[in-house]
């Protein structure tokens, strides 16, 4: 039987146990009222812990003893937790969280997720996220739903009331990201990468300031699609200037489809009740078998480092951990391998205000994507384009694109790399 608690009378200890693991909506559909609520008792229920993707409200710091908290990677406010070195990282991809959550790999006593109200047959949209969200929510023993009438309705995935057992309803603005303004290196990268989006292209992009950046410049195309892991502001920008249609799309044609909204109110109102917006499970947006019926896929991911041989480092740089592998195994390989697409990895040239290169001799973290998927390199000198290239082609094209000041010293080990072959 459901339980409706209101907010300020929620006693956590009814439903959690002590030593429970809990998983949460993330990013936008973080359910920050819980979130505050477990901050506030978790101490006194005891050992308890909290897994969630990523995280921007800024409550995840890491400074309370509440509970232990966990994560695929240090996104969004999770940096924080990180630097105080709080954060537990379970190295996965989007794809796997799913299914770990259901072959219990990844403990779920108790999922928090955030939903808005219910419709006329008692089911509530699953709202700004999507992912693992049902996943969680079928490992659970119990579910908490922070009903946010300010949170849209929108299409795909729901949880019906049976499947709730307490329902705490909110009323408060969701969490917002707004678009970043490029810089003018921002500006640069996007330059590079635009000409690989053509007409009629499935895109995938990520949130920041190139994407957003590359978005601006998509204005005179025709008939793109979108399948993305997470979508932002830029989308509303393309669909009421007509470019995004999703007309040539072998599935799900005239339908953008998104795990999460990560951004303002301008695009959670857009997604409301929008049957062009549908939200879907990692199992959906990231699966290989789905994304290989796309052709013309064009995949944008980051990084924080690229070496000479192609090898990709999107999460730690030196001792600081700054990102996680997220989604993009999943999408290089589905880009690298559409009939017509491409998966670009863009990233500024340098760091540290230009002190330090990031295309390297050698990486600094680990190895996020492999050098055997990488296809396009992206940074604001150019796009090199390594894939069925050899090791000392790659190096000689990756030098190309590096900042001017340390193409000498690269070109030493490149040296190196021709003389060997390897």
């Amino acid at each position: 039987m459901t339980v409706i608690c209101p907010a300020g009378e929620l006693d956590l200890s009814r439903f959690l146990r002590r030593g429970d693991r809990i998983v949460a909506g993330q990013a936008c559909g973080e359910p920050s009222t819980l979130l505050e609520a477990l901050l506030e008792q978790g101490e006194k229920i005891g050992e308890l812990s909290l897994f969630i993707a990523t995280s921007f409200s800024g409550l995840l710091t890491g400074e309370s003893d509440a509970f232990a908290l966990s994560s695929m990677g240090a996104i969004g406010a999770l940096r924080t937790a990180a630097r105080a070195h709080r954060l537990r990282v379970i190295p996965c991809h989007v794809s796997r969280i799913g299914p770990m959550l259901e072959d219990r790999t990844l403990g779920c006593d108790v999922a928090f997720v955030q939903v808005s109200p219910a419709d006329g047959e008692g089911r509530h949209s699953l709202g700004l996220i999507s992912d693992h969200v049902r996943a969680a929510v079928h490992a659970a023993r119990t579910v908490v739903a922070e009903v946010n009438d300010r949170v849209p309705y929108t299409f795909g995935e729901s949880l019906h009331v049976s499947e709730i057992d307490c329902l705490v309803p909110v009323s408060r603005p969701p969490i917002q990201v707004p678009a970043t303004l490029p810089s003018p290196v921002d500006t640069a990268i996007a330059a590079h990468a635009a000409p690989y989006i053509g007409d009629g292209a499935v895109v995938q992009v990520g949130i920041g300031a190139v994407p957003d950046a590359l978005l601006r410049l998509l204005g005179d195309r025709t008939d793109l699609g979108v399948h993305s892991g997470m979508i932002g502001d830029g989308l509303v920008d393309l669909v009421e200037a007509g470019v995004v249609t999703n007309a040539r799309k072998e599935i799900d044609a005239g339908v953008s489809i998104t795990g999460a909204l990560i951004g303002t109110e301008r695009l959670y109102r857009f997604a409301d009740r929008n049957p062009a917006v549908r939200m879907r499970a990692a199992a959906y947006t990231h699966d290989a078998a789905v994304l290989g019926r796309l052709t013309n896929l064009v995949t944008l991911n980051s990084a924080l480092e690229v070496d000479l041989s192609g090898q990709v480092n999107a999460e730690q740089s030196g001792s600081s951990y700054l990102g996680g592998t997220g989604g993009q195994v999943d999408f290089v390989r589905a880009g690298a391998r559409s009939p017509g697409g491409r998966a670009l990895i863009a990233l500024p040239a340098t760091a540290k205000g230009g002190t330090l290169s990031r295309i390297t001799a050698a990486l600094s973290g680990p190895v996020t994507t492999a050098r055997t998927d990488v296809d396009v390199i992206v940074t604001e000198f150019g796009a090199a384009e390594l894939r069925g290239r050899t090791l000392a082609e790659r190096a000689r094209r990756l030098i190309e694109i590096a900042h001017p000041d340390f193409r000498e010293t690269l070109s030493r080990t490149a040296h190196e790399i021709e003389r060997r072959g390897y």
